[in-house]
């Protein structure tokens, strides 16, 4: 009787690496290609769509401000108006400043013209210094 013995070796193939075929590795960067050009155009759209939220809200702050500005605007030309009116200056001058009409007779007019005052005041500019 024979008997037979079988052994099994154990190998160890831990060390061995598998090189990848050409046609896989082209397949892979074709991916990873076209996953990135997804991904740019995705992020530039999301980047455009933000943007135009951003300046949609900075339009309406600048609308509200122009709305305050013009409000501003129409009360301080009210402001003036009422300080201009010739009623409050004559009751100014009047009670605070006591002035009074002019009677006839107080005014007098002032002869000359202004010409040769501004005449006088050009040659006084025009003359060297020593």
């Amino acid at each position: 009787m024979i008997t037979e013995y079988h052994t099994t070796k154990r190998i160890d193939n831990t060390r061995l690496i598998r090189c990848a075929a050409p046609s896989r590795v082209r397949d892979l960067w074709k991916l990873c290609g076209a996953g990135a050009a997804l991904a740019s155009c995705l992020l530039f759209y999301a980047w455009q769509h933000f943007e135009c939220i951003q300046v949609t809200y900075r339009v309406e702050e600048l609308k509200a401000e122009r709305a305050k500005a013009a409000e501003l605007n129409q009360q301080l030309h009210l402001e003036v108006a009422a300080l201009r009116s010739p009623m409050r200056v004559d009751a100014i001058a009047r009670q605070q400043l006591g002035l009074t009409v002019p009677v006839p007779g107080q005014l007098a007019p002032a002869d000359g013209t202004s010409d040769a005052v501004l005449a006088d005041a050009r040659e006084a500019i025009q003359t060297p210094r020593p």
